[in-house]
Parts: C-alpha cells; structure tokens; sequence
C-alpha cells in the first residue's frame, strides 16, 4: 500500500511544473484551419468544433438487427458468452492451486490495512527504533494522517527522512517532497531532487512522475519533454493518471517521436480520463470530435464531454452547451444547452455566441434552464 502512493500526492509539488511539461512549442501551437485535402495531419488541441458535422458514411447507430446475425458455435468465431441462468447448477472448473507463501508475515502492515492503527503503531514502533526502513514508514504514514493517533507531520518528516536514508522508495519519494516544500525540514532542493531520482529509478509511480516534471522544468521546450518522457511512460504504466494525460500530450505535440508509441497517445489520454483527470476528460471529448490521434467518433466525444461537465470543469461546461446547440453527438436540446451555459458563465467564463443563443430563446425556456442550472448539484 504504502510503496504505491497516491497520484494526488504528487499533484500539489508540481502543478507549475505540469503545466509546464504540457506547454507546446511553437510548431505544435494552433495553426490556421487546412483544408481535409491538404493531408495535414491534425496535431494538438483544436477547440473551434463549432458546426463540426457528422462524417460522411458514419453508421447511424442502428443496431437492432445484430442479435440476429447467429455466429456459428464450432470454435470459429468468439464466443457470446454464457448467461446467469445458463450457468445455474453447471459445474465450475477447480481453481488453480494456491502457492504457499514463503516470505515474513509483516503483523504491522496487516494490522495497518485492517485499520487497526494503533495496533499496526505498537507492532512497528520497536521495529523502526531498531532501523527498519519498512516499519520507519508505515509510523510516518500513520503520523502523518493522523490515523487514530494526533496528526503529528514533523515527527512524520523524521521517520521518513530516516527510512529514505535505509532507501525505502515509499519514504524517498515523501521526504522528496518535505525537502522540496521546505516546512518541516530544512529546505534542501539538491537533496529533494537527488531521492526523487533515486526512488523513480526503484519504481515508484508518483517519484517517476516528479522526476519528469523535474526534468521538464529545469530543460524547458521539447528537449525536456523528451528528457522526461521515459519517465512519464513508467509512471503512466503503473497507473498514474497525470503522468498518462502528460504522455499523451507528449506523444501528440513533439516531434521526432516514434509512430509506434505515437500511436498511444489516445490510449493514454483515455486511461487518464476513466481515472477521473477532468482535464483528461476534456481533451479527449476534444480530440474525438475533432479527430485527433484517431478518427472521429462524436457521439462517445459528447459523453466525455458531458462527464467531465458534471464533474465540475468549467470549460468543458461550456463546450458541451456548444454541442447540444449544434446537435454534435447528441440531438438538440435547448434547455440542456443554457443550463451548462448559465452554470459556466456563473463560474465566470464568458461566451458572446452563447449569450446570444440564450438571449434569443423564449421567457418559458430561459425559466426551464435557469431552473434546472438552480438544480444542478456537481456529480
């Protein structure tokens, strides 16, 4: 648990650093429209979709004679699968055999992920006085939550920076940060770069994260983006949804990349979406519609559009009163589209196209979205 930190961890030391990393260069900025027949292909994030129409010969989204298609049962084609009911009463193969743990029993953590804090506390304090890394750490978490003890992050600092030395990656990456925040201990940016280097390359997630937004910051343009990417693809791999939304944009916007792992970056962007990274979320809603780093498909674009609208990003609230104004992925819907443009312009984002679409339409209408924007309560 504790050598898998979270991702939100890592958020509040390098939001500058962030937008930093997914800053384009001049030659992946926005570029005046090209014609479809220029074969240009579309790079970055295009936002104008305003009017976007739905492709030519894309499928209607009929689908009810499919059932109907039998697929042949003699191993040719895949299976459908077998229903509840179907497997009722059938008997299941035998599960595979377990193999026998030959390692410690760790008492301390197992007392620490049942929530038996103060147990998991008494078991690890003799532990970590006698130097062991592991049990230094799990007291610094629980120190440092407060769990089930007084919130205490200057002893948390101490125990951390004393596991970090033992080389606990967990316990690099943490006094990484303390170091780089500089509150509870000295602050030491060498010392704080020098750990997190150290735990990226051990293979915590969160520390190669850092590590690349380190990168990015001190070598700024595509050179540093470039520096960073290993390090974004390790973390990305192991789950951390801001390193898969920085590799896509990556993959995206700098050149000399290589087609194969170019041809990634939507996959990651989506990862980072279904993880909850609204800004995620957004873009891919973009790129769909747009069809960037794939083709087009307007329909799922709306629905990222509409969830990361209901998460509460403010643009995306005003994008998707673009699309129910156009009918882009969904049929036209009036009251909808001034309920999410009432709701961004109250969160201060300001659109003359919308206003004038607000302002034409009847006193019943206006009433009804202003009403349900009223509602509204972010999911």
């Amino acid at each position: 648990m504790l050598n898998r930190p979270s991702s939100r961890l890592s958020r509040g030391l390098s939001l500058v650093a962030l937008a930093v990393a997914l800053a384009l260069p001049a030659h992946a900025q926005e570029k005046p429209a090209v014609s479809d027949d220029a074969g240009v292909e579309k790079r970055g994030r295009i936002t104008p979709f305003n009017g976007a129409a739905m492709p030519e010969g894309a499928e209607t989204g009929d689908k009810s004679n499919a059932a109907s298609d039998k697929k042949p049962a003699d191993g040719t084609a895949p299976s459908g699968g077998v229903g509840v009911f179907d497997r009722m009463g059938a008997e299941l193969p035998a599960l595979p055999a377990e193999k026998p743990f030959a390692g410690k029993v760790d008492d301390a953590y197992g007392a620490f992920q049942r929530g038996y804090y103060l147990t998991a506390m008494d078991l690890a304090l003799p532990r970590a006085q006698l130097g062991d890394p592991a049990a230094q750490t799990l007291i610094a978490e629980i120190l440092q939550q407060g769990l089930g003890v007084v919130r205490n992050p200057q002893q948390a600092a101490f125990w951390y920076g004393q596991a970090a030395e033992k080389g606990d990656p967990a316990a690099m990456f943490k006094y990484a940060l303390i170091l780089m925040e500089g509150r509870y201990a000295k602050r030491d940016r060498k010392k704080s770069e020098e750990l997190m280097k150290k735990a990226a390359d051990l293979g915590n997630g969160s520390a190669q994260f850092n590590y690349g937004q380190t990168l990015v910051a001190d070598n700024p343009g595509p050179k540093g983006l470039k520096l960073a990417m290993p390090y974004y693809e390790k973390s990305a791999e192991q789950g951390i949804a801001d390193a898969q939304y920085a590799l896509s944009q990556i993959l995206v916007n700098v050149d000399g990349i290589e087609e194969s792992k170019r041809a990634r970056a939507r996959e990651w962007l989506i990862r980072a979406a279904r993880a909850g990274f609204d800004t995620a979320q957004l873009d891919i809603a973009i790129w769909m519609i747009e069809g960037i780093a794939g083709d087009r498909n307007l329909e799922d674009g709306f629905g990222w559009m509409r969830r990361a609208a209901e998460g509460g990003n403010v643009v995306a609230q005003n994008r998707l009163s673009h699309l129910y104004v156009n009918a882009i992925g969904t049929r036209p819907n009036p009251v909808e589209a001034a309920k999410w443009y009432v709701l961004s312009r109250r969160a201060g984002l300001k659109d003359d196209a919308l206003e004038d679409f607000y302002l034409g339409l009847n006193e019943e209408q206006q009433k009804q979205a202003l009403s349900a924007a009223n509602r509204y309560r972010r999911s």
